[in-house]
């Protein structure tokens, strides 16, 4: 079959991201940030209406500010958008922060606005979800939850610091995460530094 040049639309890559209630409001807004400055990956953005409390409370953030660091932003009251169909190819959606709320809309399956409902259809797409978990301790419900996500296909990633690169400020370790989220969805070098091992120095022998 011939398609013309007008039949076939090139397009960059596209990914959606979604800011939810939890604390870490940063690690959102940081994404979005990193993803400007690759300049090839087209954003579209989703933020829940606890979701723009926290931002103010945690960045003191206007809504402007945050909207200005994606390519297109929606209401998650917005049902009938692009990002609700699977026809809408994207390489997938990462929820940072991801409240337990959300997490349990998701994993039942309650496509209840635009944020669960584009995440259900990340998976039903086979599509890499990825949620930034915010909530300690876990309780039993919440750990269910996380086992459902992962059992179809979603990567559960709280955003937990690595201290083997010995960050020197919260910017260091918000940075260092972020980079190796961007990492699971392969979009070309790595960005976050590998671990190298320790020094043979380091090791105890036997």
């Amino acid at each position: 079959m011939n398609f013309s040049s007008s039949a076939v639309e090139s397009h960059r890559p596209r990914i959606v991201v979604a800011i939810t209630g939890a604390s870490g409001a940063i690690y959102g807004v940081r994404l979005l940030m990193f993803l400007s400055k690759l300049g090839s990956i087209e954003t579209h953005l989703l933020v829940s209406n606890a979701g723009w409390l926290t931002l103010l409370h945690e960045l003191e953030m206007k809504k402007s500010e945050v909207q200005a660091l994606a390519n297109f932003t929606y209401s998650v009251r917005e049902v009938g958008a692009t990002i609700a169909s699977g026809s809408f190819a994207t390489i997938g959606m990462v929820v940072a922060p991801c409240s337990m709320k959300t997490l349990a809309s998701i994993a039942h399956g309650l496509s209840d606005n635009l944020i669960t409902r584009a995440a259900d259809v990340v998976l039903k797409e086979r599509r890499r979800l990825v949620l930034m978990v915010r909530e300690t301790p876990f309780n039993l419900v919440h750990l269910r939850n996380m086992a459902a996500v992962t059992e179809m296909g979603g990567i559960i990633y709280p955003p937990v610091p690595a201290f083997y690169n010995r960050p020197s400020s919260l910017e260091d370790m918000v940075e260092d995460t972020v980079s190796r989220i961007l990492d699971l969805f392969r979009l070309g070098p790595t960005i976050s530094d590998s671990w190298s091992g320790l020094g043979k120095e380091n090791n105890n022998s036997t």
